[in-house]
């Protein structure tokens, strides 16, 4: 059995959704780490769940950045940890400088909350290996300021080296402005490290993991993570 650390930051709504998916619809151990630990060795992945951390004052994720958690999870992922950061996680992420770009206000300025599809770009990192390359997924969002925004440089960065993970498309998976909910340069809608070891998205696969809740396509991401943590522990317990 793995064990998932969520992190729960003043105005995390989310990580019970997290919780929920892990230990209840796949069977795993499931804590709720607050952010002024620093101690998370003891878990085999990171989850920095949605929500509206501190309020979502300043900009969005930029207090919970600061929080003495996230130099623990800076390490953990340069350590090779699995993180992922769904939706305000994913915008805790940037800000801490995991990942590169920011997160703006949504393109029509409203917050949109609807089922998206997404079409899989890289089934090379840990969360994405049991998918085929193509795959379109639905998967709903919920948010504000989701726009994913980055410099040219970094988005050339971005493009070569496989690091866009899900772009918004049409449930054809053709990528297409009318696809896109917030305005996301190139159609965006999560990325990941250099490493494949760390993730960042905006929509929630936690609120699509079983049928129950309209979808379970979320689990996907999930199931790929659990697999690669499985073959890592056999690969260091061999080792």
């Amino acid at each position: 059995m793995l064990k998932f650390g969520i992190v729960v930051f003043p105005g995390s709504n989310c990580d019970h959704d997290c919780y929920h998916t892990i230990k209840h619809v796949l069977g795993h151990d499931a804590r709720f780490v607050w952010h002024e630990e620093t101690d998370i060795s003891d878990y085999d992945c990171i989850i920095i769940p949605g929500g509206f951390s501190y309020g979502d004052y300043l900009r969005t994720g930029s207090i919970a950045s600061l929080s003495p958690i996230m130099k623990s999870v800076s390490e953990y992922a340069s350590a090779g940890g699995a993180v992922i950061g769904i939706c305000n996680g994913f915008q805790v992420l940037v800000e801490a400088g995991l990942l590169p770009g920011s997160l703006i206000k949504n393109a029509s300025l409203k917050f949109i909350c609807k089922w998206v599809y997404l079409k899989l770009e890289n089934n090379d990192t840990l969360f994405t290996s049991n998918m085929n390359k193509g795959d379109v997924l639905r998967i709903p969002v919920a948010h504000g300021e989701g726009n994913y925004f980055c410099t040219a440089e970094d988005l050339k960065e971005l493009e070569s080296n496989g690091q866009v993970v899900f772009r918004y498309s049409s449930p054809a998976g053709e990528v297409t402005e009318e696809a896109n909910p917030n305005g996301s340069l190139n159609n965006i809608a999560g990325i990941s490290n250099k490493e494949g070891n760390v993730l960042g998205m905006m929509p929630h696969p936690e609120r699509c993991s079983e049928g129950i809740m309209g979808g379970e396509d979320g689990r996907a991401i999930f199931e790929s993570l659990i697999s690669n943590l499985h073959q890592k522990g056999r690969v260091k317990k061999e080792a």
